[in-house]
């Protein structure tokens, strides 16, 4: 285990910050240049006030996402002394998957050149034993291999050690991540107020809206200020107005940053799964024109196949079922040309009889690609939902590996507390209750259109419903409804919805619908009050947020400690100096990934858990006969691991100790005698 040693002179930590706000949209704009849209100059404003409000409207989003890099990083050096600390130690620290990736960056800058570096990864024969992988078509590490070749090419090797410029990079992430918020709260109220509410928010929920100061390597740390950007395109797509030119410029800027999202992160196919619910929720209401909903899908499908490409062929991504639901709803979509028509009774029945179709033939779609493609990748991530919501009776052992972590667990209760306690949950929920109701007015209305009505011809007549209920609005509302839904169901996936919640939020806090709402229930609604209620409203509540949580945010930067393992490294720096480079390690998944990073020693298996063969492997430990098995014995044999540690003649005849500490044995494998056959020590690290 590791400790964090709290160096002298420190203070007690605070506990964690909490989180809170939400947000709302705007649909008419009559404030000017006070109530300005980024994009408001593109439209032709260069009149000197637009220009010096959007300036300090940009400047300040930077400003933000600074603030925030310097402080995740000042708590990833606080905790650790991360300066101070040797390599090994510095390695460690990476623990589980994130020593895995980060290996493989370690591997490319240790390699001749780079061309040897990716042949290298291409033709792997060390991350699991008696297999030669393609570590470029298994695992997300573009990225890795891209810092890699970067920091070779730029002149800073005298100056910034390599993990400096890994960590550094990753931290300069969380500056986009939160840039790209602003923009979209900025968007969707016309305020740059609220862009500043959602950076100040994201900083505050530190603890629930990011990890990065101590997963650094994890992939959705690479991934989500991509989805970010991603959202911030769609939304400002989705306005009208624009030109031809802005549009493709657009949609190019949704394909790069999908693209980029896809290729960071190996879930990219089910969040991407949500992402077109939306986009087919919206197109069923009449909320996207039908050049809207294509564009979309294409953008999704086009990053898709690209990533495809670049991983080799992988098959997962053909046979991802974002991939067949795209196909399915398309063409269902042109097949029934009488769908948007009729009154409201005819056109839930045909949406319901469409959306039936379209299911059935994505799992048909799904179904047929995976058994074309012999694919079994991506199975445990069904299993683990079969599991998690009791859709059968199943002990399959991948789903309850993941069972068994906290992070695939339900979203504990005590994270909205945290996100009350700054303000952020209230107006978040009297925001989402207000759009949902607009929602439902604005879906109900478009369903109840006379014939020939469409999306397109109420955009170009000018009617008011659609501009009172924008479709950029709709997206982010439904993006937040789905995803909040998924990040209550896995709490690991909160990290997507909770730094939305905070653009969300800040658009209820600074747009006019909430206001408009509460002064005309109130009888006193007027343009210029609007206008200072939703300026000086939120200029209030930063300023209790400074006041409230600065304090308790400079003492948790003064809390220093000190990373301290020393079993940990005593462990690395035997097998480096003990071992030969050919021994082969079997062990706990997380260690072996450290042991991969410190010494470069063969694993038997390893967290990347994507591959049906590798949990095969793993498997291989479980008690019992396999799935469904409904008569569970206790076994007639100890655990391996305490039975090891006993010496029993049974084990001592097979295995030899050759290091152990306090926390640590490991064991050598005694070789059978045979004539012709030699086979390098395989040593098992057990904890």
């Amino acid at each position: 285990m590791t400790a964090l040693r709290q160096r002298k002179g420190s203070k007690g930590k605070e506990p964690p910050l909490g989180a809170e706000f939400h947000s709302q949209q705007p649909n008419c704009c009559t404030d000017h240049h006070h109530h300005l849209h980024p994009e408001k100059i593109l439209h032709g404003d260069w009149s000197w006030g637009a220009i010096i409000w959007t300036s300090v409207g940009w400047s300040v989003s930077v400003g933000l996402g600074l603030l925030c890099c310097i402080y995740v990083a000042t708590l990833h050096e606080n905790d650790l002394w991360f300066s101070n600390i040797k390599e090994v130690e510095r390695e460690i620290s990476f623990r589980t998957e994130c020593g895995l990736y980060y290996s493989y960056y370690k591997q490319m800058l240790q390699a001749p050149s780079v061309q040897e570096g990716l042949s290298d990864l291409i033709h792997d024969n060390l991350t699991e034993s008696r297999r030669t992988i393609n570590l470029l078509q298994r695992m997300n590490i573009y990225q890795e291999v891209f810092l890699s070749v970067l920091y070779r090419l730029l002149p800073i090797q005298s100056y910034l050690e390599p993990v400096y410029f890994y960590i550094y990079t990753v931290f300069s992430l969380q500056a986009v991540y939160v840039i790209a918020l602003y923009l979209t709260a900025w968007l969707l109220s016309g305020s740059w107020l609220a862009g500043a509410l959602t950076g100040v928010w994201y900083i505050l929920n530190r603890v629930d809206t990011t990890r990065v100061e101590f997963t650094i390597s994890l992939r959705e740390n690479w991934s989500l200020p991509f989805l970010a950007l991603q959202v911030t395109a769609i939304t400002c797509y989705l306005r009208p107005h624009l030109t031809a030119l802005q549009q493709k410029v657009l949609v190019w800027l949704m394909y790069v940053t999908t693209f980029c999202f896809c290729l960071t992160w190996q879930f990219n196919q089910f969040i991407l799964l949500v992402q077109a619910l939306i986009i087919y929720t919206l197109d069923c209401v009449d909320l996207l024109t039908t050049t809207q909903v294509t564009t979309l899908y294409l953008v999704q499908v086009s990053s898709l196949l690209s990533v495809w490409l670049l991983q080799f062929c992988n098959s997962m991504i053909l046979g991802s079922l974002v991939l067949s639901f795209i196909v399915a709803a398309l063409f269902i979509r042109h097949c029934q040309s009488g769908l948007k028509t009729g009154g409201l009774l005819v056109r839930l029945g045909k949406l319901l009889l469409h959306t039936t179709m379209v299911l059935l033939l994505s799992f048909t779609i799904n179904y047929l690609a995976k058994k074309a493609l012999q694919l079994r990748s991506d199975e445990h991530i069904f299993k683990f939902i079969k599991l998690k919501f009791a859709l059968g009776p199943t002990r399959d052992f991948d789903a309850s590996l993941y069972l068994c972590e906290e992070a695939f667990g339900f979203l504990p209760l005590d994270t909205l507390e945290r996100l009350a306690g700054t303000l952020l949950l209230y107006p978040y929920i009297l925001t989402l209750l207000l759009l949902s109701g607009m929602f439902a007015v604005a879906a109900l209305h478009n369903l109840s259109r006379s014939k020939g009505s469409s999306a397109e011809e109420k955009k170009g007549s000018g009617e008011g419903e659609m501009e009172a209920f924008r479709p950029d609005v709709a997206y982010n509302l439904l993006h937040t409804l789905f995803y909040g839904l998924l990040a209550f169901s896995t709490m690991r996936m909160k990290y997507i919805w909770t730094g939305h919640m905070c653009a969300v939020a800040a658009y209820g806090a600074c747009g006019t619908e909430l206001w408009s709402l509460l002064l005309t229930v109130l009888r006193c609604n007027s343009k210029l009050l609007l206008r200072l209620v939703r300026y000086a409203v939120p200029l209030a509540m930063v300023g209790w947020l400074y006041y409230q949580f600065w304090p308790k945010l400079m003492e948790e930067l003064l809390e220093l400690r000190e990373f301290y393992d020393p079993d940990t490294v005593e462990l690395m720096t035997w097998i480096s100096t003990k071992t030969p480079k050919r021994a082969v390690f079997a062990g706990s998944m997380q260690l072996l990934a450290g042991i991969k990073l410190c010494t470069g020693r063969v694993l038997t298996n390893h967290p990347h858990y994507e591959d049906k063969d590798l949990r095969e492997r793993t498997r291989q430990i479980m008690d019992g006969p396999g799935e469904n098995d409904p008569d569970l014995v206790p076994a007639s044999h100890p655990r391996f691991c305490e039975a090891i540690n006993s010496d029993a003649p049974s084990y001592s005849a097979l295995f030899t100790r050759t290091f152990q500490n306090k926390t640590f044995h490991v064991y050598r494998v005694k070789k059978k005698r045979k004539k012709s056959h030699k086979s390098s020590p395989e040593p098992s690290a057990t904890q």
